[in-house]
């Protein structure tokens, strides 16, 4: 089966490309696909674009329709394009793909650091320093407490997973040990 990822990459791409050329922003766009994202979320709106009953035509109206005067007509016309194409579920992997895309765009990174323990204002600052001179972007960061690590943190950044938990360490020692 293909990925949604694989899917919706080139239409993620597309509406990035038009974000970019038009002069509506890349904001603008972020809300009006996130808007759209959450509406098809919604189990009413899901069961109507399931339904083979219901054509791809109306399936836009009704979704536009929903989304009223916040989506302009570059936006109507792309959701247009996933209904007819059957794409109207991809919404929410394109959000995803748009975003990333938005963040690169900007240099912005999303971190996520999961402690073992709460982190105060200090500590989250100086991770954003060093996390921001070694991407060499702006560095967004949330945090999350998980006292499975029992120390330290696992950090997110993009691809990039460092992990620095007592928990990380102790399963690779655990590997280590099976493997000798």
């Amino acid at each position: 089966m293909v990925e949604l990822a694989t899917l919706a990459r080139p239409y993620a791409n597309a509406v990035f490309g038009t974000a970019k050329s038009s002069g509506d922003g890349l904001d603008r766009w972020s809300r009006m696909l996130g808007l759209l994202a959450a509406t098809v979320a919604e189990d009413a709106v899901q069961r109507v674009i399931e339904s083979p009953a219901v054509s791809a035509e109306v399936k836009a109206f009704r979704l536009c329709e929903l989304g009223g005067d916040e989506l302009n007509e570059r936006a109507r016309n792309f959701v247009g394009l996933l209904a007819a194409n059957h794409r109207l579920g991809l919404l929410p992997e394109i959000v995803g793909q748009f975003e990333a895309l938005k963040d690169l765009e900007e240099e912005i990174l999303d971190v996520e650091i999961v402690s073992a323990f709460d982190l105060d204002d200090s500590d989250l600052q100086g991770l954003k320093d060093r996390l921001t001179k070694r991407f060499q972007r702006e560095v967004v960061i949330t945090n999350d407490v998980d006292p499975a690590l029992i120390g330290g943190a696992v950090i997110r950044a993009g691809d990039t997973v460092i992990d620095g938990s007592v928990r990380g360490r102790l399963d690779r020692l655990t590997e280590a040990l099976k493997q000798s």
